[in-house]
């Protein structure tokens, strides 16, 4: 019987199989390219196409393609064989070095933000040699890069790329100064933890709002939902279990690195999480599983829902974003350590995190907006739309000692000073996990938990790894001046957290009176929604960063903005359309058809007997009605609505008019149909319930 060490990895093109395949010379120089950035050898690109080649063929591919991540949020592929046909009438296997590292997709359909015309259709994917190659079905996947033939970036992966440099660039720097001469490059990992639901198909496919737009529109609680809490860390069902027994043997085969799972809060709602990968890795990886997670689920008669908030009144999903920083010589740049240089270090760059999170929670908020996440953000289940972090107890009482110059501990006689043994040997999980703080210090890491479940993790990381990068250039110009390195040192880190003490927060993130300070009293922003957000790209100073990083040009950001709103936009309007549609041709009708049943009851009664008062009958009766009609009425309402906002040619405009308009009025059309659904008789209603979906896996 094969274990998970004999197939994990066994259809990736990892390390292990480069090894085993290549000279020695082109493993050297391919492995250079991969881990300092050099330049790739195009006699290295020719000899590593023909192994992947034969290592694919070896393993059933018949095809090959550029895998790359456009702005849509999913993966984009096209296929070609590797058949080339030979003089005798048969055909070869062919897979030459060009071919591996330039593609030309068409880039007409895929969104551009107005960085190319509708009749400029070329686009180039370019091979990232940084995350290794898989094989899917029968195709062999190459990660890639996807550009415009002007060269700016159309997808998520080429910005990730240039602000990890960016970060590793500052980070190399900071380094230096310690003496860190060994080290040659800083990379962040990321750990994203998965949230999805899962429900039959058979429930699925009875609802056409989660058919067409990923979330029920319409539905009553049930009588039980979560409120007793057995759900979380409850007995896996067997159903549930065999899904993901396959799930995990999927991913273990493409190397993904799975490795906890378990029930989550809400009926239906399940978890997966894995090891920590380098952050384009991970991203390339979460993209894979979110797609495998569906795929598997097929084939066991369930569907696996990754909306933010599928079912209102039950929490949604989200996707904690575990990130830190670390050497290639294994240092974690985020470990307190236990000695006082690290200590110093480690003061360091978590003051760099401190600040870059302060001066850019605009770009970390604007990182998560969608339409499915503002259902979740806020909601008592997820962080709220304010950015804030948590370092604890233990660490924020060595800040403060630091700022006031105090002493750690009283029975220290002797002021803090950088260069000393600054911080106390605390445990690296001396503080509790805050599940309410959108940025939380966990020991060695930040966990950022506001991405919703949907989000290519691309985003959140691109724009921290952007925001550090410039928290550590600043630090270094510095210190690189300074004439007393130590005194520097400390002085700056004193300032960091004098100037920006105000994003550290280690209370309730639910408590009302925590928004109330935190937008009042400490000045944070509060961008409830993505038109809120989304505009904030443009800001001067987020524009001045992200260039002068080189993450995006100044055309590659507009084009973000404009793409965002106008997913949200598509996103809304979809989903009112949606209910129009269902309010008009089912809700209604299948109201209608009881109320008619109730009338002729309360006619049959009264000819058998004109004094019964058939008052539940007559109470039933009124209520429906007048439900019916003001369903159709709002329906209405919103389908004019509908018609002038979709005419409303300016994005920013647009989406400010569904989200004061159109979503209002979708709440109240909602309102009605759901007071309908729980006092008409079940068999009259069109679609299935909460309760019936919710707790339809057995």
């Amino acid at each position: 019987m094969k274990t998970v060490s004999d197939y994990f990895g066994s259809m990736v093109f990892d390390d292990r199989v480069m090894k085993a395949m290549l000279t020695e010379k082109v493993y050297s120089s391919l492995k250079k390219t991969i881990d300092e950035g050099l330049p790739l050898d195009e006699s290295v690109a020719e000899a590593v196409a023909m192994a992947m080649r034969d290592w694919a063929v070896s393993k059933g591919a018949t095809h090959f393609t550029h895998w790359f991540q456009p702005l849509t949020g999913i993966t984009a592929e096209k296929h070609d064989s590797f058949i080339t046909p030979s003089p005798d009438g048969g055909v070869i296997m062919e897979f030459s070095g060009k071919e591996l590292i330039k593609g030309e997709p068409d880039a007409s359909s895929f969104p551009s933000g107005g960085l190319r015309a509708t009749f400029e259709a070329r686009g180039y994917t370019a091979w990232d040699p940084t995350s290794y190659a898989f094989i899917k079905g029968k195709t062999l996947c190459i990660p890639t890069a996807f550009c415009s033939y002007g060269g700016e970036a159309l997808d998520k992966k080429t910005p990730l790329l240039r602000s990890m440099e960016a970060l590793n660039k500052q980070a190399l720097r900071i380094l230096k100064l310690f003496g860190n001469n060994d080290v040659k490059y800083v990379r962040t990992s990321v750990g994203p933890e998965q949230e999805y639901f899962l429900i039959t198909k058979e429930m699925y496919d009875k609802r056409p709002d989660l058919r067409f737009t990923g979330r029920t529109l319409y539905g009553a609680m049930p009588p039980k939902g979560q409120q007793m809490d057995d759900h979380y860390f409850g007995v896996i069902k067997p159903r549930v279990a065999a899904y993901m027994e396959e799930l995990n043997d999927e991913l273990w085969k493409l190397g993904i690195l799975a490795k906890t799972e378990h029930n989550e809060v809400a009926p239906a709602q399940h978890e997966l999480a894995p090891i920590y990968s380098t952050t384009n890795v991970a991203t390339d990886h979460n993209q894979l599983m979110m797609e495998i997670m569906q795929k598997v689920a097929s084939k066991h008669g369930l569907v696996c829902l990754l909306h933010e908030k599928p079912f209102a009144g039950v929490n949604g999903s989200g996707k904690h974003n575990n990130w830190s920083m670390a050497t290639n010589t294994g240092i974690n740049l985020l470990s307190p350590g236990d000695t006082p240089y690290e200590n110093a270090q480690f003061l360091l760059f978590l003051c760099a995190v401190i600040k870059a999170v302060d001066d850019y929670q605009d770009l970390l908020r604007i990182s998560v907006a969608t339409a499915g996440n503002d259902h979740r953000l806020g909601a008592n289940e997820a962080p709220p739309a304010v950015i804030s972090m948590f370092v604890g107890d233990d660490l924020n009482a060595v800040l403060e000692a630091i700022e006031k110059d105090k002493p750690y501990k009283e029975t220290i006689d002797k002021m803090m000073k950088l260069g000393v043994d600054v911080l106390p040997a605390f445990r690296k999980d001396a503080t509790d996990r805050n599940r309410t703080s959108p940025f939380a210090f966990t020991g060695n890491k930040f966990e950022f938990r506001m991405l919703g479940s949907s989000n290519s993790i691309a985003c959140a990381n691109i724009m921290l790894n952007a925001a550090v990068a410039e928290s550590l250039k600043i630090y270094a110009d510095r210190l690189e001046k300074a004439k007393d390195f130590e005194t520097e040192l400390h002085k700056m880190i004193k300032k960091t957290i004098k100037d920006h003490k105000r994003i550290i927060f280690n209370g309730n993130g639910y408590d009302d009176a925590w928004i109330k300070e935190a937008t009042e009293v400490r000045g944070l922003s509060n961008y409830r929604t993505t038109p809120d957000a989304i505009p904030h790209i443009l800001d001067k100073k987020n524009m001045d960063m992200l260039t002068a990083h080189k993450v995006f040009s100044e055309t590659e950001i507009r084009s973000r903005c404009e793409i965002t709103l106008e997913n949200y936009c598509k996103t809304v309007l979809i989903e009112a359309n949606t209910m129009v549609k269902m309010a008009q041709k089912q809700i209604a009708p299948a109201i209608s058809k009881y109320t008619a049943t109730l009338a002729e009851t309360i006619k049959v009664k009264k000819e058998v007997d004109k004094t019964i008062a058939c008052g539940y009958e007559k109470g039933v009766l009124k209520k429906l009605s007048a439900y019916n009609d003001n369903i159709i009425t709002k329906s209405e309402e919103l389908r004019e609505a509908l018609i002038k906002s979709e005419e409303i040619e300016d994005v920013i405009k647009q989406s400010a008019v569904i989200r004061d308009k159109i979503i209002p009025m979708m709440g109240e059309l909602r309102a009605y149909a759901d007071q309908a659904e729980v006092i008409t008789e079940k068999s009259y209603w069109p679609y299935p319930t909460y309760g019936d979906i919710l707790f339809s896996v057995r």
